[in-house]
C-alpha cells in the first residue's frame, strides 16, 4: 500500500474517484473514435459513450481510444456445449506500457492486457489484467530540519536518513500488484442494458475484492439515455511491521539497552491483525444528443468508506519553540467518510477533429472540496494518422485534520495527518498523443504527459528554522506510454 499511486492521482483516498475517470476516459475514448466518421453513426455514439460511465473500473489509464468494434480483427472460438448458434469472438486486444517518474522519487512501470469480446449479438465481455511495479523514495510525512534526521523502518528493522534541509523520504518503497477487472454487458432490449463485472487486486501489504453492476435506458428516439450503477469493495490491509496503534511514537533501536528489549516495546506500538476498509459506491447519470455532432454527459457519484484508511507509514513530526524535531508520531485518520462528485462533460465533432471539455465537483465530510478541469483536443492529420492534446488543472483544500506538523506541548488532537496529497494544493498536467493504424487495423499510440504537483502553504504557524525551511516541495512527474491494438 505504500503510498500507491498517490502522486499519479492528487488525492490519496480517491479510489472511487479513480474509477469514475477511468470511465470517462472510457466514455471519451469511445467517442473519439467517432470523429472520423462525424457521428454518422449518432445513436450508436450515444449508446457506448453512456454505458461507459457506469461500467466497471477498466484501467487507470487508457489503452487506445478506439471503441468500434466492427472494424477490430475478430477470431472466434467456438462454444458448441453452450449454443450451437452463438459463438465467442475476440473482437478487440489491446495492451500498453506505461512508465511513471518523480525524479529522486518514485519509479513506477505498468503493463495493461485488455480483451474484448461478443457473444451473440446482445452479449459482451471485458475482461483486464493489469501488472504494475513501483520504486523509489516517498515522503513520511516529517519536517525537513536543518540538521540530518534518522528515521526507523516501518518494519522495525533498520534505519534511513534525511540530509539536512531536505523533505524525509523512506527509500523502502517497493511494491508489485497485480490487478484483474471483469465485466459483462448485457442488451436486454432496444432501449435496455443491463451490467455486472468484478474486481480483484493483489499486492504485499494491500487485497482488494469488488463486485460492481449498472442498467442503463435510452430513450426519445434513442437520442437520450440515463443509467444507475453501484460498487462494492472490500480492501484488506496488512501493513509491513503491523498497523500503528492510533498517535504511537517512532522509537529508536539506540535508545534501549537490547535488540529484544527494543523489540518489545516496538510490539507494544503495533497492532499485527489484518485492518478491514469497505467501499459503498452509488452513481446515477444522463447523456443527451444534442445534434448530430454535440452529445452532453452528466453524472452524480456518492461514496460511503467505513474502516481503516490511516496511511500507516506516514507519521508527524513533534516540534519544540524552536522548530526542532523532538520526536514523530503516526498519524490517525477517521474510519468513515463520505464522499460525493458531480461531473459534466460535452464533446463535439469540429471540422478539424474532436473536442471535449469535462468538469467535476467533488466534496467529503473531512474537508476536502476539488475541482477538476480538462480537455481533449484531437486532429485528424489523415485518416490514419491522429495528434491529441491533453490539458488538465486541478485544485482542492486540506482535510480539516491536517498539520505540517505538531507543537510538542501542545494536546494532540483526535486526528491528524502530514500527508501533502491531503493538504491544500494544485496540480497541472500537459501532455500530448499521437496514433496511427496500420493496414489490417492495427494500431499503435503514443502518449507523453508533464505533471506538476503543487503542495500549498496550509497555514501552520512556522517557529524557529521552519520558517527557513521548504515545507511545501514541488513535484514533478513524467508518464509516457505506448499502446497496441488489433
Amino acid at each position: 500500500m505504500r503510498k500507491k499511486r498517490s502522486s499519479i492521482q492528487e488525492s490519496s483516498t480517491q479510489k472511487s474517484s479513480t474509477q469514475r475517470s477511468s470511465a470517462f476516459e472510457l466514455a471519451s475514448g469511445a467517442s473519439d473514435k467517432h470523429q472520423c466518421k462525424r457521428y454518422r453513426n449518432i445513436n450508436k455514439s450515444l449508446t457506448i459513450a453512456s454505458f461507459a460511465l457506469f461500467s466497471a473500473p477498466v484501467m487507470a489509464t487508457e489503452i487506445d481510444d478506439s471503441k468500434d468494434m466492427e472494424e477490430a480483427d475478430k477470431t472466434s472460438i467456438s462454444l458448441p456445449t453452450i449454443a450451437s448458434e452463438k459463438k465467442l469472438e475476440v473482437t478487440k486486444i489491446e495492451t500498453a506500457l506505461l512508465y511513471y517518474q518523480e525524479p529522486d522519487r518514485v519509479t513506477a512501470a505498468e503493463g495493461i492486457f485488455n480483451l474484448q469480446a461478443s457473444y451473440g449479438d446482445k452479449s459482451e465481455l471485458e475482461g483486464k489484467l493489469l501488472l504494475d511495479t513501483l520504486t523509489g523514495a516517498s515522503p513520511n510525512g516529517a519536517a525537513p530540519q536543518q540538521q540530518q534526521q534518522t528515521f526507523t523502518r516501518p518494519s522495525g528493522n533498520g534505519v534511513y536518513y534525511a540530509k539536512n534541509g531536505e523533505t524525509p523520504l523512506d527509500d523502502t518503497f517497493k511494491d508489485t500488484r497485480l490487478q484483474l477487472n471483469g465485466n459483462w454487458t448485457e442488451t436486454l432490449s432496444n432501449t435496455d442494458k443491463v451490467n455486472l463485472g468484478f474486481h480483484l487486486s493483489r499486492e504485499y501489504d494491500y487485497t482488494s475484492l469488488g463486485v460492481n453492476s449498472g442498467a442503463e435506458r435510452s430513450f426519445n428516439r434513442g437520442n437520450s439515455a440515463v443509467n444507475l450503477a453501484f460498487g462494492y469493495y472490500y480492501d484488506i490491509i496488512d501493513p509491513v511491521g503491523g498497523r500503528p496503534v492510533s498517535w504511537a511514537p517512532m522509537l529508536f533501536r539506540d535508545d534501549f539497552s537490547s535488540q529484544s528489549e527494543f523489540k518489545q516495546a516496538f510490539d507494544k506500538t503495533r497492532d499485527l491483525s489484518s485492518s478491514i476498509k469497505q467501499t459503498f459506491d452509488l452513481s446515477v447519470g444522463f447523456t443527451q444528443l444534442l445534434n448530430r455532432y454535440w452529445l452532453v454527459q452528466g453524472n452524480y457519484s456518492f461514496s460511503y468508506l467505513d474502516g481503516y484508511m490511516t496511511d500507516p507509514y506516514k507519521i508527524i513530526s513533534q516540534i519544540d519553540e524552536r522548530g526542532t524535531a523532538q520526536g514523530y508520531l503516526y498519524e490517525n485518520r477517521p474510519d468513515t467518510r463520505y464522499k460525493q462528485s458531480v461531473f459534466l462533460l460535452t464533446k463535439g465533432a469540429l471540422e478539424t477533429g474532436v473536442v471535449d471539455l469535462s468538469y467535476r465537483y467533488s466534496a467529503d465530510d473531512w474537508g476536502i472540496d476539488s475541482h477538476t478541469v480538462e480537455t481533449h483536443y484531437r486532429y485528424q492529420f489523415t485518416a490514419s494518422l491522429y495528434g491529441q492534446i491533453h490539458l488538465r488543472y486541478y485544485r482542492q483544500s486540506a482535510v480539516d485534520f491536517y498539520h505540517a506538523f505538531l507543537p510538542e506541548l501542545d494536546e494532540l488532537p483526535e486526528y491528524g495527518s502530514a500527508d501533502s496529497r491531503l493538504g491544500k494544493l494544485t496540480a497541472y498536467t500537459f501532455g500530448i498523443k499521437f496514433g496511427h493504424k496500420l493496414q489490417g487495423g492495427t494500431k499503435f499510440s503514443y502518449r507523453l504527459e508533464l505533471y506538476q504537483h503543487r503542495p500549498q502553504d496550509n497555514g501552520d504557524e512556522r517557529v524557529g528554522q521552519l520558517a527557513h525551511l521548504g515545507l511545501y516541495e514541488q513535484v514533478n512527474a513524467v508518464i509516457a506510454q505506448i499502446g497496441f491494438a488489433f
